[in-house]
């Protein structure tokens, strides 16, 4: 297993450095294809990630079991309590700011340039960071500019 990860992981880093391109796939023409039950590995943020088409349609695999939105939701309203819909706005912009095969290819480099800053003194797995969504917006002028 060990191997495996080591592997994968060398794999996210060179697409994450622009030496591997990975396949574009888009969740509508997946979409089609799979059958109720049937699963599917769906590329986000260099990682492949195992999803399952149920009755109220295409969820996450977490230890074989389908991820239900409104866990998703409550964890999200924890973390970022009053200012989720700013933050969900400021990143829709940021997507949508940008074609889709653009957005797959930049992703984790874009996650990268506006994921929390850890506060200095702060550590631990999970330290809580800081947000900064004028750098979200700077990132979304820049890409509607057509630059990057």
């Amino acid at each position: 297993m060990g191997r495996v990860v080591a592997g994968l992981n060398a794999y996210a880093k060179g697409k994450a450095l622009g030496l591997y391109h990975p396949r574009v796939q888009t969740l509508a023409k997946e979409r089609k294809k799979l059958q109720l039950g049937a699963v599917l590995e769906i590329t986000l943020l260099n990682r492949a990630v195992p999803v399952v088409r149920t009755d109220a349609g295409l969820r996450a695999l977490s230890k074989d079991k389908p991820v239900m939105p409104q866990s998703v939701q409550r964890y999200l309203e924890s973390k970022f309590g009053a200012m989720l819909p700013k933050t969900e706005a400021a990143m829709m912009r940021l997507a949508r700011a940008m074609p889709e095969e653009e957005l797959a290819r930049r992703a984790y480099r874009l996650y990268e340039a506006f994921r929390p800053e850890i506060p200095a003194g702060v550590a631990g797995w999970g330290a809580a960071g800081i947000l900064d969504l004028g750098r979200i917006g700077r990132l979304t002028e820049h890409a509607a500019g057509g630059s990057g």
